[in-house]
C-alpha cells in the first residue's frame, strides 16, 4: 500500500560516506537530479587490496565540505533553499558515517532545516522508484534483491519503512565473495568488475564449482563454500601468477555459480511473494551484466518485470540518499538530531 503523500517544499541534499566514495547530490522534490558529485577513493585503497577504514574516514573529512559547496553551486541553491539534509547513518564504516552525519547535522542546524538519517540499504531499496529511469512508476509491493559488497538480502518492499525479510546471506555477501575470489585469482582491486571482465573470456563449464543451498527451501544465501572451492583450485596450481586462460575459466565458473544461486533463490522468493509484480535488483553486484540478464529471464518466465537501476546508481552514490530522504519526507517520517550512526542497521528495523 502506498503511503499517503506529504508535500516536499524544496530540494533535498543527500550525503553518502559509508565506505570509500564521498558523494553529494541535490534532488528536486519531483526527483529531478539538480546536482550529482562523487569522489572515488579507489586510488587511496588499491595498494591495500581493500578499503582501509581510517584512510577512508580521513578522505571523507577532507573532501566533504568542498564537495557539498560544489553541489549547491551546481544546483544553483543555498542551504536555506533546501527542504532537508539527508545523510547515510548506517550501515557502513563508523568513521565515514560519523563524518557524513556530523557534517549533515551541523548544516541542518545552521540552516534551520530538518535532518534525515538514512539507512543505506533503504536508499538502495528505493532507488528504482526514482522518476526518469525509463520505466513506468514503480508501485509497492515489489521484490528486492539487494546485492552489495557488505549485504545480500531478498526482501518484500511493502512501503517506505516497511520491509519484510525473506532471506539473507548466512556468511559472505555476494559482492564480498566476488572481491575475495578476484583477489585469489590475482585480479586488481576492485575485484568485482575485474572478475566480470575476465570471465567473459572463460568457459564456465570446465570447473564444477558448488552451488550452496541451491534447490533447498527458502531464500537464504551462502557463498563461503563456493569461495573456498575456488581457493582450493587456485592452491593446487604452482606458485606464481595463474595462467590467463585458467584464471578466466575459474572466473567464468565462479560467476556462473553465483548466478545460478541467485536465480534459484529468486525463484523461491517469487513463490513466497506472488503479490509482487516487479523484481528489483540493486547494489553493486546489480552492475554485473550476466547476473542482470539471468535474473531478468527468470522474472520474465514468471510473468514479472525486472528493474535494475542505471550502473552508476547501483554502486554507492548520494542520489539514492537524497531520493530516500524525499521518500521519507513524503511519508511524514523524520529524524532527531540525536539519531546515532549504526555500523549495523537491518533494513527491516528502519
Amino acid at each position: 500500500m502506498e503511503n499517503k503523500a506529504v508535500p516536499v517544499s524544496g530540494p533535498v541534499l543527500g550525503i553518502e560516506s559509508s565506505c570509500d566514495e564521498t558523494a553529494c547530490a541535490i534532488l528536486a522534490p519531483d526527483g529531478r537530479i539538480m546536482a550529482e558529485l562523487v569522489l572515488s577513493q579507489l586510488a587511496d585503497h588499491a595498494a591495500f587490496g581493500g578499503v582501509v577504514p581510517e584512510i577512508a574516514a580521513r578522505a571523507h573529512l577532507g573532501a566533504l565540505p568542498a564537495l557539498a559547496a560544489a553541489a549547491l553551486q551546481q544546483a544553483g541553491v543555498t542551504y536555506t533553499d533546501l527542504a532537508a539534509i539527508a545523510a547515510t547513518a548506517g550501515p557502513g564504516l563508523i568513521g565515514g558515517l560519523l563524518v557524513g552525519t556530523g557534517f549533515a547535522k551541523g548544516a541542518a542546524i545552521a540552516a534551520g532545516r530538518p535532518y534525515l538519517a538514512i539507512n543505506h540499504l533503504e536508499a538502495h531499496a528505493l532507488t528504482a522508484r526514482l522518476p526518469g529511469l525509463g520505466h513506468a512508476p514503480l508501485a509497492f509491493p515489489y521484490l528486492l534483491l539487494l546485492l552489495s559488497g557488505g549485504h545480500s538480502q531478498i526482501m518484500l518492499v511493502e512501503g517506505v519503512g516497511q520491509y519484510r525479510l525473506l532471506g539473507a546471506t548466512l556468511d559472505d555477501a555476494a559482492g564480498e565473495a566476488f572481491d575475495k575470489s578476484a583477489k585469489l585469482l590475482g585480479l586488481p582491486y576492485p575485484g568485482g568488475p575485474a572478475l566480470e571482465a575476465i570471465a567473459a573470456h572463460g568457459d564456465p563449464t570446465i570447473h564444477k564449482l558448488p552451488r550452496p543451498l541451491r534447490h533447498r527451501p527458502g531464500c537464504d544465501l551462502s557463498f563461503s563454500g563456493l569461495k573456498t572451492a575456488l581457493a582450493l583450485l587456485v592452491a593446487a596450481e604452482p606458485p606464481g601468477p595463474l595462467p590467463y586462460q585458467y584464471a578466466a575459466d575459474l572466473a567464468a565458473g565462479f560467476q556462473a555459480a553465483v548466478t545460478d544461486i541467485l536465480v534459484d533463490r529468486l525463484t523461491n522468493a517469487l513463490a513466497m511473494a506472488p503479490q509482487a509484480n516487479t523484481v528489483v535488483v540493486a547494489g553493486g553486484v546489480a552492475a554485473n551484466q550476466a547476473i542482470r540478464g539471468s535474473l531478468g529471464a527468470i522474472a520474465q518466465a514468471h510473468g514479472k518485470t525486472l528493474i535494475a537501476p542505471p550502473l552508476r546508481l547501483c554502486t554507492d552514490n548520494a542520489v539514492m540518499v537524497a531520493w530516500a530522504g524525499i521518500e521519507r519526507l513524503r511519508a511524514g517520517l523524520s529524524s532527531d538530531l540525536a539519531a546515532p550512526c549504526r555500523p549495523r542497521w537491518p533494513l527491516e528495523a528502519s
